[in-house]
């Protein structure tokens, strides 16, 4: 059993606390996917949902955690996908919801959040500023702060996803995981490496973003002075200690893949698997693109972790015209 902070009885039982809504998402072999990129590629799928992520496996942990201990008031920074989930999960237990988040964020993503029915207070700057006024609310207010990959119950939810891939009689032999503060990553990776070792997991993060990858590398916390990356839901800093300190537990592998890739990657789940997403679930499409050899002859899985994306956006990225990069 894999020495992390996430406890397996945790999370099993986490599955009688989230909304099933959440849970059991689609788990499928996609041929066309497959025969694009020279390998067997399997999708699970965490985008047909209410908030279009995984997030709400987590959010739903802490809410009915506060909830049952009588706190009527949260916080959060957020990119977007960690707000609209905790939005989602706080309205319904009445909880008094407040996301912090960078004025640059997905405007669809700060729509949703509002639309929810939570307080949403916006910085002129990146996730690390939102992150920082955040934990000043919490202070000055005496509430929860809910951070993403730190509170145990954002990566143990996120490892219900684990279980969903494991309980079936594993047929793949590799995960690839959108790396960015570390809940997926970190929760999926524990439940492989307690159930099923022999699957390589590999973490995927942007070049333009690769804080945690290169602490990852180097076994210690490596910040950066600023992202560029489109993938805005792994666009972190800073990574946390205590998430890396899991990460070395169940990652085998930590990479870094182009901007090119990420949107060929987007391209290539619209062609072939008929999905929009955002760029941080191509992730896993643009490493096996990046490394068509490492994975050839391989079973892939790919978790499709979020779908809440700017179609102007999207439609820029990805074009109209398949046979042309971004």
């Amino acid at each position: 059993m894999p020495q992390t902070r996430l406890d397996i009885a945790r999370i099993r039982a986490a599955r009688q606390v989230i909304d099933p809504v959440f849970l059991d998402t689609p788990l499928y072999r996609c041929e066309p996917l497959g025969a694009a990129l020279g390998c067997a590629v399997s999708v699970k799928l965490e985008t047909a949902n209410p908030v279009r992520s995984f997030k709400g496996r987590g959010t739903e942990l802490v809410a009915s955690l506060l909830a049952d201990t009588g706190e009527r008031a949260v916080v959060c920074a957020s990119a977007g996908n960690l707000g609209q989930a905790l939005a989602w999960s706080g309205r319904g237990r009445g909880l008094d919801v407040t996301v912090v988040a960078s004025r640059f964020a997905t405007v669809a993503k700060l729509d949703r959040i509002r639309a929810l029915g939570a307080r949403l207070e916006l910085v002129d700057g990146d996730h690390e500023m939102a992150r920082e006024r955040a934990a000043d609310i919490a202070r000055r207010g005496g509430i929860r702060l809910v951070e993403d990959s730190l509170d145990i119950e954002t990566c143990e939810g996120a490892a219900t996803i684990g279980l969903e891939l494991v309980d079936g009689a594993p047929s793949f032999d590799t995960v690839l995981i959108a790396l960015g503060g570390g809940a997926l990553a970190t929760g999926v990776g524990h439940v492989l490496k307690a159930y099923a070792p022999e699957v390589e997991v590999i973490c995927v993060q942007p070049l333009g973003a690769p804080a945690m990858t290169r602490s990852w590398r180097q076994r210690r916390v490596v910040t950066t002075e600023s992202t560029d990356t489109i993938a805005d839901g792994v666009a972190g800093r800073r990574p946390i200690p205590a998430v890396l300190d899991d990460l070395l537990q169940v990652a085998d592998d930590a990479v870094l893949v182009q901007e090119a890739s990420i949107v060929a990657g987007m391209r290539m789940l619209l062609e072939h698997a008929g999905l929009v997403v955002e760029p941080s679930a191509a992730l896993g499409i643009a490493a096996i693109l990046e490394d068509r050899d490492r994975f050839a002859g391989r079973h892939v899985v790919t978790i499709v972790c979020g779908g809440n994306v700017d179609l102007g956006a999207y439609h820029r990225w990805v074009g109209a015209d398949p046979g042309h990069g971004s």
